[in-house]
C-alpha cells in the first residue's frame, strides 16, 4: 500500500458525491441496497465502510435501524450531514459488541482491505446468530477488470489516484471459500455485468435500456462476469 487509507478517503470525500445521483453510480448503489433489502427489511443493519452514506441512506428506507462505520472522518462528516448514525472505526476492529446487528454489509470496501479475512470475521462477530453478512468482491473474471487494466489508474482527488491504495481483484471461487469461513453462502448476485463504460448509462435512450439490462442480469447466469460479485452469507445460529 502506497498511502494511508484514511488520508486517501479524506481527500476523496471532497468530491465523492459528485454525479452519484444519476446514471451508473446511482444504479450500482440502488442495486446494492436492493440486495441488502432481500434479507434486511425490518431488520437492524450495519454498513462497514459506509463512506458518505449513499447506500446507507437507501437502506434506512426499509431497515428498522441502520448504523455505519468508516475510517475516514471526511466521509463521515458528509454521512452525518445526511442525518445518518455513524462512527469512526476500522473494518478489522469494529467498535461494536458481539451479535449487535441482524445484517452486516459492505460494498466497494473490502477490496481495499489487505486483512480481508479479519474484516469478514469481525463482520460475522457483530452479526446475530442466524443473521446475514453481505460483502462484495472486485471480480477478476469481468469486463471491469480488463478495462481497468487497460486504462490504468484514474485520479480520485487532487492528491491521489486509484493506485495510491491497494486494490484486490478476486475470483468467485476464492470468494466462496472466504464466505464458507464465516457461515453458509445463500446467494450470489452481480452488479455491472454488461456496462462497458459508466458514461453509456447517461446517454439518452441507451441509458435506460442499459439500466434495465443490468437489473435483468443481476441474478442471471451471466452474473459470474459482473464487475462486482455480491455474496450473502448466513451466520450460524
Amino acid at each position: 500500500m502506497n498511502t494511508d487509507n484514511t488520508r486517501y478517503y479524506d481527500a476523496f470525500a471532497r468530491g465523492y458525491d459528485d454525479g452519484r445521483d444519476r446514471g451508473y453510480h446511482k444504479l450500482i448503489d440502488d442495486q446494492a441496497a436492493a440486495i441488502v433489502e432481500r434479507v434486511g427489511r425490518g431488520k437492524e443493519a450495519l454498513e462497514v465502510g459506509c463512506g458518505t452514506g449513499l447506500v446507507m441512506d437507501r437502506v434506512a428506507n426499509f431497515a428498522s435501524r441502520v448504523e455505519g462505520v468508516d475510517i475516514s472522518p471526511g466521509m463521515l462528516e458528509r454521512a452525518r450531514a445526511r442525518g445518518l448514525e455513524v462512527r469512526e472505526g476500522s473494518a478489522t476492529q469494529l467498535p461494536y459488541a458481539d451479535a449487535s446487528f441482524d445484517v452486516v454489509y459492505s460494498f466497494k470496501v473490502l477490496a481495499h482491505v489487505e486483512a480481508i479475512e479479519q474484516a469478514l470475521a469481525e463482520m460475522a462477530r457483530v452479526a446475530r446468530p442466524g443473521g446475514h453478512v453481505i460483502f462484495d468482491i472486485y471480480n477478476r473474471d469481468s469486463l471491469r477488470y480488463l478495462i481497468r487494466r487497460a486504462r490504468g489508474p484514474r485520479a480520485t482527488s487532487k492528491a491521489f489516484a486509484e493506485d495510491a491504495i491497494s486494490t484486490r481483484f478476486d475470483t468467485l471461487a476464492l470468494a466462496r471459500g472466504r464466505a464458507r469461513g464465516i457461515g453458509t453462502l445463500v446467494d450470489v448476485a452481480g452488479i455491472r455485468v454488461a456496462t462497458v463504460h459508466p458514461k453509456t448509462l447517461e446517454l439518452p435512450g441507451i441509458g435506460p435500456l442499459g439500466e434495465r439490462l443490468e437489473w435483468a442480469l443481476m441474478d442471471s447466469r451471466l452474473k459470474r462476469f459482473a464487475g462486482f460479485l455480491v455474496l450473502t452469507v448466513r451466520v450460524a445460529d
